[in-house]
């Protein structure tokens, strides 16, 4: 008997569509086939499966057996493995007193990887890989550039450096015009590196999420979006004020230039703290997702802002701060988070209404 095996060694087939493999038969290799065109019509396995499907019709002087055998997703030692239990398991339902010999069809080298671990369960005539025809002629070029260009991955790679490249020019041209011809080459580096940092990190989902959620701000009126706004804006600010302070010291060292970074900085950033956590406390409020411990947050941010401002003034040798002061703030910041704490969670235990549910959900949790 002739074994016609299709190797999917991704498991196309099996992660694109709902059968379960192997796949043994004539007519269920052909359905299988169909699902994975209907599912994925790009998938080059789908040509793999009729292409055994084709050899089994056209082998007529010996019995034939056609079967699809899978690996996994990951396409190496494991998948290599699971095709030999595959194989094993089509040669198992074999109801045959014949040798068994294969016919193996792949589409590429990467599956045809495996055949060392078919070769040692059933020996192989032949090896057939399938190799799509594709015209050679200016349609099937314009359709190969327009699919590329579709993928937004692709896009995003080629285009955009490309067209940071054509601006050299114009960038030449305008600072040239403005008096300054040698910021083109910096204004272009800048921008590549720009794009590669971005690239390399990953953060372009995260820009995307960032603008869908102002986005979603702006058209359902959260209040979230305005406080931000301006946390923002304090958060500027302070950093203003932390470097002015450091400037005024002079040539400080690196303890004191941080200290006093600090102390020109923290109530400004504390300010925006507050007013970013009332935000919230707003939004989830109007949601109906409030919850008594929401306001700790300010009570948080007072607290640790107090604690930051006692010690960068004890480090900055501030007239009348010393130990006393130091020690006031660290338990003044203590004794606040602590009593806002217990505070709001006596509250919510007491006028939630789901504060029980909540507690005996954690318990079990």
């Amino acid at each position: 008997m002739l074994l016609i095996l299709c190797v999917d060694l991704d498991d196309d087939l099996g992660r694109k569509t709902e059968f379960d493999t192997p796949v043994v038969g004539r007519d269920n290799v052909e359905a299988a086939a169909v699902a994975l065109a209907n599912a994925d019509p790009e998938d080059s396995d789908v040509n793999v499966c009729f292409q055994g499907v084709h050899l089994h019709d056209a082998i007529d002087d010996e019995s034939v057996e056609v079967a699809v055998v899978t690996g996994t997703a990951k396409a190496d030692v494991s998948a290599n493995r699971k095709v030999g239990e595959e194989v094993d398991t089509v040669l198992a339902s074999l109801s045959t007193g014949e040798d068994v010999r294969a016919l193996v069809v792949t589409d590429g080298a990467q599956d045809e990887s495996v055949l060392p671990v078919i070769r040692s369960r059933v020996p192989i005539d032949a090896v057939r890989r399938v190799v799509v025809r594709q015209a050679q002629d200016l349609e099937s070029m314009y359709y190969t550039f327009k699919q590329v260009l579709a993928d937004p991955e692709t896009r995003g790679t080629i285009l955009i450096p490309l067209g940071i490249l054509l601006l050299i020019y114009p960038v030449a041209i305008v600072a040239d015009i403005i008096g300054l011809p040698g910021s083109t080459l910096g204004v272009v580096s800048a921008l590549i590196g720009l794009y590669v940092l971005f690239r390399g990190l990953g953060l372009e989902d995260a820009i995307d999420s960032a603008l869908e959620r102002v986005r979603v701000g702006l058209f359902s009126g959260r209040a979230q979006l305005i406080t931000y706004v301006v946390a923002a804006a304090l958060m500027v600010v302070g950093g203003v004020g932390g470097l002015d302070t450091v400037d005024r010291m002079g040539d400080p060292r690196p303890l004191s230039a941080v200290a006093g970074f600090v102390f020109g900085a923290v109530q400004w950033v504390a300010a925006a703290g507050i007013v970013a956590a009332l935000g919230r406390i707003t939004d989830e409020y109007l949601a109906g997702n409030f919850r008594w411990r929401y306001l700790n947050a300010p009570f948080y941010v007072v607290a640790i802002a107090i604690v930051l401002h006692g010690l960068s003034a004890f480090f900055l040798d501030v007239e009348s701060v010393g130990l006393s002061y130091l020690a006031a703030t660290l338990t003044a910041g203590t004794l606040l988070g602590l009593a806002s704490t217990l505070a709001f969670a006596v509250a919510e235990q007491r006028f939630s209404p789901t504060g029980d549910s909540e507690s005996e959900s954690e318990l079990i949790g």
